[in-house]
C-alpha cells in the first residue's frame, strides 16, 4: 500500500513485550520487529517510517497497555473550488 502516510505510530520498548500481534495485524505492513534486543531480552516492535494509514488496528490488538499510540496526521486542505459566473452553481 504505497502512498503518503496518513499515521504515525510511536512504539514505547520499554512497554512492549514483542509478541508481534501488531506486525501481523497491520494491514499495510508498515510495523516490524526490530532486530535489536530491548533492555528486557525481546525484539520489539517499530515503525518502519512509511504507508501507516493510522487505523488503529496495532493499538487495539496489543495486550500491552501504553506500548502503541497511533497518531492520525491532518488531511492537507483542499484546493478551494472557483465558479465562473457568479458564487451559485448553474440551475439546472
Amino acid at each position: 500500500m504505497a502512498g503518503q502516510a496518513r499515521g504515525k505510530v510511536k512504539v514505547d520498548v520499554n512497554e512492549c513485550k514483542g509478541c508481534g500481534l501488531c506486525v501481523e495485524s497491520c494491514p499495510p505492513k508498515c510495523l516490524e520487529l526490530a532486530p535489536e534486543l530491548s533492555q528486557y531480552g525481546v525484539h520489539p516492535a517499530r515503525y518502519t517510517g512509511h504507508d501507516c494509514t493510522g487505523c488503529g488496528i496495532c493499538f487495539y490488538c496489543c495486550p500491552e497497555p501504553g506500548a502503541i499510540t497511533v497518531y492520525r496526521l491532518a488531511a492537507p486542505p483542499k484546493p478551494a473550488v472557483t465558479m465562473q459566473g457568479g458564487e451559485h452553481a448553474p440551475a439546472l
